[in-house]
């Protein structure tokens, strides 16, 4: 349960016949200030024992002998502290409260009530007890009364957007609730006007755009915002499934002041709504599962397997002459110590991916499925036109990168797209592709995601059958001039790499190499003596460009 107190407000206490003699004289702004109890100050040391919310009284005998200063101080003091209010029997003691106390109680909306001097305290506390606790006892059937409303209204399969009724309803404030599974984000605004709704959506961004915005804060959040010229309480709550945060339950005081009894709805809403989530998780894990072991049976070599699979294509939705590509995302977990990742948290990581990828074929209109299995998540796309997947292959490839970045922290990926092939009995060659594209990409560096379109040669020289043949071609050509570079401590294989990269112009490679143009010269002739093979021969210029893209597959 939340820490804000429920109880009577200074309004309502002010209206009780206890009160009838006695006076609110400052701090009128905070007449909605929640009673929670009350207490009784004999000694200037209880302040130290206050609780938020509490009604303060005592008399102004001390005051008599007090500073204005110390006055203030005490008014300060309770504000600081939370007090709902300060009730004092100003009568025989002074004619009235000095103006500065009465405009610093204004300047912090902290009331100021005149008691009357014949009443005793004992006839104040006890009505005032008495009504908190019948009030209290009518809030809980009236929470007991919501939660079964809403309880009821997820049993029997209602919508979220159901429960966000049932919220608005009871709360009498603007909800929002923005939901990252399913990925929805649902208002009830009431009749506000739209600019206000505007401003209420950009603050709820503004929640998430901040620097300090953490995710992972499991925290229930109070803060005072600047709307439309006016300071307004703002709630937040995490809506928490396995330890996960799948979205937030946003409200603003615009309407009535929250109270302790707002904030038990919205726990209990948030609760309901998780609940809800829960049950959403668990037919996608079923459906994940499911396609996951589908895929291994199409991708398996295992004849019997791979038949049982093309026989079970349209369960999927998948059709036999369709052309198909698939993508493949691995996730390392490399960090060390206290920032690795448990199992738990790299799945709950990966089932983000999934969802926000999802989102993204829906929103591109891309057909296929996403599946996961250990560390990687493999999404197969298809198309019955080979040009019209091309194009959407680009489209998820661009946006890709920006899902993963988002999603991912502190775990590295690799991304690799395999080629498009016509028949769902050829997409296990799509597969092995995009493992040969991550290879690749581990080697070349360049960039996180790559596709098998695109690796040119390296197509050829992934192939692991070929490795033999590469390291015995590699020692043919380059390995020599490799060794001569160790054991001298010179350049030449930099100088050989400049060359490919400039197309032979020995003006740009001595400006991209910071050496002389006579000194590139003399290099280039001594990797013809020293390789016995000369640059200016297509034959040796093939042989020696391809040995270069040879070393780091065999990282050498």
């Amino acid at each position: 349960m939340l820490g804000r107190q429920n109880g009577v407000t200074i309004k309502d206490v002010l209206k009780m016949n206890c009160m009838e003699k006695c006076k609110l004289i400052a701090g009128f702004k905070g007449v909605d200030n929640t009673v929670s109890r009350v207490n009784i100050m004999a000694d200037p040391d209880i302040l130290n024992w206050v609780h938020e919310g509490e009604l303060l009284l005592t008399t102004a005998y001390s005051f008599r002998k007090d500073s204005i200063e110390i006055q203030k101080k005490l008014i300060k003091e309770c504000s600081r502290k939370g007090l709902a209010g300060i009730g004092i029997k100003i009568h025989p003691y002074l004619k009235r409260l000095s103006s500065e106390v009465i405009d610093l109680a204004n300047t912090l909306n902290f009331p100021i009530i005149d008691l009357y001097y014949d009443i005793p305290f004992s006839d104040i506390m006890t009505p005032i007890f008495k009504e908190i606790f019948n009030k209290e006892a009518l809030l809980l059937q009236r929470l007991d009364r919501i939660h079964e409303e809403l309880m009821n209204a997820m049993l029997s399969g209602a919508s979220i957007e159901s429960i966000a009724n049932v919220i608005h309803k009871n709360l009498n404030n603007p909800v929002l609730i923005k939901l990252e599974f399913p990925n929805k984000q649902i208002m009830k605004f009431g009749d506000l006007d739209k600019y206000i709704k505007e401003l209420l959506i950009n603050n709820m961004r503004s929640f998430y755009n901040s620097s300090s915005f953490n995710y992972h804060e499991k925290k229930f959040t109070e803060t005072t915002e600047l709307i439309s010229g006016k300071y307004i309480k703002r709630v937040i709550l995490p809506i928490v499934v396995k330890n996960t945060i799948y979205g937030h339950i946003f409200s603003w005081a615009i309407d009535t002041p929250f109270s302790g009894f707002d904030l038990s709805i919205l726990e209990t809403a948030s609760t309901t709504i998780a609940l809800e989530i829960l049950k959403k998780l668990s037919v996608s894990e079923v459906e994940n599962r499911y396609k996951s072991e589908y895929l291994e049976d199409l991708i398996s070599l295992d004849k019997k397997r791979k038949k049982k699979a093309l026989e079970r294509a349209s369960f999927f939705n998948l059709g036999l002459d369709n052309i198909y590509v698939v993508s493949i995302i691995n996730l390392i977990n490399s960090h060390m110590g206290k920032d690795k990742l448990s199992t738990d948290e790299v799945q709950q990581t990966i089932s983000g991916i999934i969802r926000a990828i999802k989102d993204l074929m829906n929103k591109l209109d891309i057909k296929g499925f996403v599946s996961s299995k250990t560390d990687s998540i493999r999404i197969l796309l298809f198309d019955s036109d080979g040009e019209r997947l091309t194009m959407k292959i680009g489209q998820i490839r661009q946006n890709i990168k920006k899902v993963l970045d988002n999603k991912i922290t502190n775990l590295e990926y690799r991304a690799g797209f395999g080629r498009p092939y016509k028949g769902l009995e050829n997409v296990y060659k799509s597969y092995t592709d995009a493992i040969k594209a991550i290879h690749a990409g581990e080697i070349l560096g360049e960039s996180k995601i790559t596709s098998f379109n695109e690796l040119g040669i390296y197509k050829l020289l992934c192939n692991d059958n070929l490795k033999d043949e590469m390291e015995i071609f590699y020692n043919e050509t380059l390995k020599i001039l490799v060794e001569y570079d160790k054991n001298k401590s010179t350049e030449l294989v930099k100088t050989l790499e400049s060359y490919f990269k400039y197309n032979g112009n020995l003006k740009q490679m001595s400006k991209a190499l910071f050496t002389h143009y006579n000194t590139v010269l003399y290099r280039i002739q001594r990797i013809k003596e020293i390789t016995g093979m000369d640059l200016d021969n297509a034959e040796d210029r093939l042989n020696l460009q391809i040995a270069l893209k040879i070393k780091p597959i065999l990282d050498v």
